[in-house]
Order: structure tokens, then sequence, then C-alpha cells
């Protein structure tokens, strides 16, 4: 009969470790859950966008397209 995997991951807010079948899991306590959850509403995490310049203007060629024109 195969074994249950364990999956041992590091609570994300205070680094101990905690086991995948533990209640508050992936943190390791509610408090560490709180604290990531006003982490998110405050706008402390962010999740990157590509930026473009707004002086470049977009190019709808190629500068292949443009050695065959000439």
């Amino acid at each position: 009969m195969p074994r249950k995997r364990t999956l041992k991951l590091r609570c994300p807010i205070c680094k101990k470790l905690v086991k995948n079948g533990d209640v508050e899991f992936p943190f390791c306590s509610d408090r560490c859950r709180t604290i990531d959850l006003g982490k998110w509403a405050s706008g402390a995490y962010v999740i990157p966008s590509p930026t473009a310049d707004a002086d470049e203007p977009i190019r709808e060629s190629t500068p292949e397209d443009l050695d065959e024109d000439s």
C-alpha cells in the first residue's frame, strides 16, 4: 500500500516549517494568515505589469518589411 506523501513548506510570513495536513496550511497560524491578508489589502503585494514607453510609437511593421519596400 503506498504511503501518503507529506509536503513540507515554509510559512510565507515567518518561515516556520508547515506540513500540508495542518489546518492553517500554507501558513503556520491564523496570525500569519491575517498578516498576509493585510499585506494584500494594503497593496504591499503587487503583480507587475509590462511597462510600455509612452513616447515610443507602436510599430505595425517589422524592420524586415521596410527592407522589402525599398
